[in-house]
């Protein structure tokens, strides 16, 4: 009988072609560790100051109270990477803040949160960072922080003090899909690092996660389930298309470091991901501001002023504003604003231009997130899209951008809450000081003193034994 060689050179080529095949195949755990590292939100930071960069490649600086940190290279870069690095080292890394060579790392790295990641997580991240990243040789900037805090062995101390070794375990009561939204927040989406107040020494207040913190001008508001001051009001479908899109009308939209947030890591996640982190948080400790009667979407404003009222000249440019020095906020909305929020501040029909009413940013007791966003305007990729607001820091002074904030906040929000050129020049600078960096020139004062103190004494005791010894001769 006749065997067609057909057959067999197909059979032969898929034997040949499986090694080939089977190599192509993508590696589950490096795909895990992809996901995991979008969920931690690491190229957020770990990302060139340019966009369109190598990815993880670092010189992006952080702003914090003390300085700009400046985020390192992680790509797997034998150079200027972490392509030397064990799993031990990335371990030590991730959980305790500690670099191979012993030096400290700054907690504007969440070490105190990712602490909390299962071993499971942990080594999918090495496998993709170390094999699933593509190597780039670029060198960052150091960071350089002002004294005393360019001394990273005093992060030792810190790290006693407030860095947990504790794993992470899930609030009893909550059923399987909070206690996975609770480990996102928790640990690899570190929420709290924004949304929990902090300390005198910059650690999170535990007894007050998530009910609001400040960061950089902006201030991230409280999301604890509570109805008034958190998203207790919001519904479980609101949340996440928040987290998703950037907005949701009626309620509030994204800008800032919550839109860098949703744009390089939420809208990335999976629908049961995303419907986890919304569960826990209307599930989780209540924690209500005794300041507040009403949700910040739920505010108004004494409604528009009649259309005669807006004198909309030839300003409809952001060089003429930039020559006006008008500081009426009806003028100045009119002609930085109206155009797209309408002067009646409801926005376009289709939502691409939100409504300025019923709004977490115009409603909030807070004003910082208005004003930072008049400042930097938004820049924002959500899954629905793109949107974008212009920056008005270089064309308004800073009485104009009080001006038509208090215009704002007045006609279509919290009517009660008030701007000041004063809050704006802060705002400009990164936001109030904590108090430590306030104190900071006392205590170097008091520290000189009792220097000064301990050195008389020694002195006066070795004078004072030294005429002993002489009385004794």
């Amino acid at each position: 009988m006749r065997i067609s060689a057909l057959p067999l050179t197909v059979f032969a080529g898929f034997l040949l072609g499986a090694p080939a095949l089977q190599a192509q195949a993508p590696d589950p755990q490096i795909a895990r560790g992809e996901y995991l590292a979008r969920a931690g939100d690491c190229g957020a930071c770990h990302r060139e100051p340019e966009a369109g960069g190598p990815a993880y490649a670092g010189g992006y600086a952080i702003a914090s109270p003390m300085g700009d940190i400046v985020a390192p290279n992680i790509t797997p870069s034998k150079t200027a990477g972490i392509g030397n690095w064990s799993f031990a080292d990335f371990d030590r890394a991730m959980r305790k803040g500690e670099r191979p060579d012993g030096a400290k790392l700054y907690p504007a790295m969440p070490y105190t949160d990712y602490q909390g990641l299962t071993d499971g997580d942990m080594h999918a991240l090495y496998a993709y960072f170390m094999k699933g990243v593509a190597p780039a040789d670029n060198v960052p900037a150091k960071t350089k922080l002002p004294f005393p805090f360019n001394l990273r062995f005093i992060m030792g101390p810190w790290n006693w003090m407030f860095r947990s070794d504790k794993p992470f375990k899930a609030t009893e009561g909550l059923n399987q899909q909070a206690q996975r939204g609770q480990y996102l927040v928790e640990t690899l989406g570190h929420c709290g690092s924004c949304h929990t107040p902090r300390n005198l020494l910059m650690a999170e207040k535990g007894d007050q996660a998530l009910s609001g913190g400040e960061i950089g001008g902006w201030h991230a508001p409280n999301i604890t389930s509570d109805p008034v001051s958190g998203v207790g009001g919001w519904s479980q479908d609101e949340i996440v298309t928040y987290l998703r899109n950037g907005h949701v009308p009626g309620k509030g939209v994204a800008a800032g470091g919550m839109g860098e947030a949703v744009e390089h890591s939420l809208r990335h996640l999976s629908q049961d991901d995303l419907a986890a982190i919304a569960a826990y948080l209307k599930a989780g400790k209540p924690i209500r501001d005794p300041r507040e009667t009403r949700p910040a979407f739920g505010w108004t404003g004494r409604g528009p002023l009649p259309v005669s009222a807006y004198e909309v000249g030839d300003k409809q440019d952001q060089a003429a504003l930039a020559n006006s020095s008008t500081t009426d906020g009806a003028t100045l909305y009119a002609d930085a604003c109206g155009a797209c929020h309408q002067l009646n501040a409801k926005g376009t029909k289709d939502g691409f231009y939100p409504s300025l009413a019923n709004s977490t940013a115009t409603g909030a007791i807070n004003p910082s997130n208005l004003i930072m966003t008049i400042l930097t305007g938004v820049n924002r990729e959500g899954a629905d899209g793109h949107a974008f607001m212009p920056a008005f820091a270089a064309d308004l002074n800073d009485a104009q951008v009080a001006a038509v904030a208090n215009h704002v906040l007045t006609r279509f929000g919290r009517p009660d809450t008030k701007v000041t050129a004063a809050m704006v020049a802060e705002a400009r600078q990164g936001g109030a000081k904590p108090l430590l960096l306030k104190i900071m020139p006392w205590l170097f004062v008091a520290g000189a003193v009792i220097l000064v103190l301990i050195a008389a004494g020694v002195i006066r005791r070795r004078g004072a034994a030294a005429r002993r010894s002489g009385a004794t001769v």
